[in-house]
C-alpha cells in the first residue's frame, strides 16, 4: 500500500517559439542552440496563459484520467517560481478556477526541484492520512522572468504545466521513496531576484531586475554530479538495483546535462524520457510535463519502477522513486 499517482495531465501554451525566431532578437543561431542545449522549440505564454490558468488547465486533466473531481481534492500544492502574483499564491488561484472549495491550498518555491519536493511532501500528507487525494502541480510562465537580451539564458526557458492527483491505494504500487537536498552557498550561481523594495534601506543595490541569472558552466558542474550521487543515495537506501529502473524522467534542463547524467550512471538511453528539444527547460514544470508524455505514450506499465531527478536554483536537488 502506498501513495500512489491516480492521473496526469499537462498543457502547454498554443505559442511555439523556435530557434529562428530567437536569431531575430539576439545574437544566435539555431545551429549554436542545438548544439549547446539540445531545444528547437519552446512554448511561451500570451494573453490568459498566467501561471495559475495553465496549471488548472493541466490539473483538469489529471482529474478527468483519476476519475476523481475537483471537490473530492483535499490539498492542492502548486511547485512555481513564476507566479502571477506574490499573494495570493497560485494554489489559492487553481482552487478558485476548478472550485476544489474542500481543499487547502499553498505554493512551494524549489526552482527546478519543486515538483518531486511537492511530490514527497504530498506522500508525507497521504501517509499521514490515507484517505486524502491531493493534486500536486508544477507549472511556470518564465518567458514572463527572462531577460530576453541575454542570450545564454533566453534560449533556455519555456512555459507549461503538469500536473498529478495522488492517493492512497492497496498493493505494491506508490512513491518508494526520495532523497532531497539543498545548498543555500551556491545561490548566486542561479537566482532570480524579486521586484525591488519599498523600503529603501533594504534595497538590493547589486539586483540586475526580476529575471532569472545563470552561471551555466558552473551550474553545469554542479547538476550532474548532485543528481548523480542523490540518485546513487536513494538507491542504496531503497534497495533498488539500477537495473530495476525501466523508466527515468529527469529535469529536462537542456541536453548536454541530460547526456552527462546518463554517460555517469551508465543507464541506457532508451531508458531515459528526453522532450527538451520540444518544450525546452520549464522549471518545476518539466518533470510532471514529461510525466504526463510518457503516461499516454504508455512508457510505464504497472509494477514498473520510475525514477525521477532535478536540479534547480538554490541550489536545491533530489529524486525519488516511483512504482507505477
Amino acid at each position: 500500500m502506498g501513495t500512489a499517482i491516480l492521473g496526469t495531465g499537462a498543457y502547454l501554451p498554443e505559442r511555439v517559439v523556435t530557434n529562428q525566431d530567437l536569431e531575430k532578437i539576439v545574437d544566435t543561431s539555431d545551429e549554436w542552440i542545438q548544439t549547446r542545449t539540445g531545444i528547437s522549440t519552446r512554448r511561451i505564454g500570451g494573453q490568459g496563459d498566467e501561471t495559475y490558468r495553465l496549471a488548472a488547465r493541466a490539473a483538469e486533466k489529471a482529474l478527468q484520467m483519476a476519475e476523481v473531481s475537483a471537490y473530492e481534492i483535499d490539498l492542492i500544492i502548486v511547485a512555481t517560481i513564476s507566479s502571477h502574483m506574490l499573494m495570493p499564491s497560485c494554489a489559492c488561484f487553481v482552487q478558485k478556477e476548478l472550485g476544489a472549495g474542500r481543499a487547502f491550498a499553498f505554493d512551494i518555491n524549489a526552482a527546478c526541484s519543486g515538483f518531486v519536493y511537492a511530490l514527497d511532501l504530498a506522500d508525507k500528507y497521504i501517509q499521514a492520512d490515507p484517505n486524502k487525494k491531493i493534486l500536486v502541480i508544477g507549472a511556470e510562465t518564465l518567458s514572463s522572468r527572462t531577460n530576453w537580451d541575454d542570450r545564454n539564458t533566453c534560449i533556455l526557458f519555456g512555459d507549461g504545466a503538469g500536473a498529478v492527483v495522488l492517493g492512497h491505494v492497496e498493493g505494491n504500487r506508490g512513491v518508494i521513496g526520495a532523497k532531497l537536498f539543498s545548498d543555500g552557498n551556491l545561490w548566486r550561481l542561479l537566482h532570480m531576484h524579486t521586484a525591488a523594495s519599498c523600503n529603501p534601506e533594504l534595497v538590493q543595490s547589486e539586483s540586475p531586475g526580476a529575471h532569472i541569472v545563470m552561471e551555466g558552466r558552473e551550474v553545469f558542474k554542479y547538476a550532474v554530479k548532485a543528481m548523480e550521487e542523490a540518485i546513487i543515495l536513494l538507491l542504496d537506501q531503497e534497495q533498488v538495483a539500477l537495473d530495476a529502473i525501466k523508466l527515468v524522467i529527469p529535469h529536462q534542463a537542456n541536453i548536454r546535462i541530460l547526456n552527462k547524467l546518463v554517460e555517469r550512471l551508465g543507464i541506457r538511453a532508451e531508458k531515459v524520457f528526453i522532450n527538451v528539444q520540444k518544450y525546452g527547460n520549464t522549471s518545476a514544470a518539466s518533470i510532471p510535463i514529461a510525466l504526463d508524455e510518457a503516461n499516454r505514450d504508455s512508457r510505464m506499465q504497472p509494477g514498473d519502477i520510475v525514477l525521477l531527478c532535478s536540479f534547480g536554483g538554490g541550489f536545491t536537488w533530489g529524486a525519488t522513486l516511483i512504482r507505477w
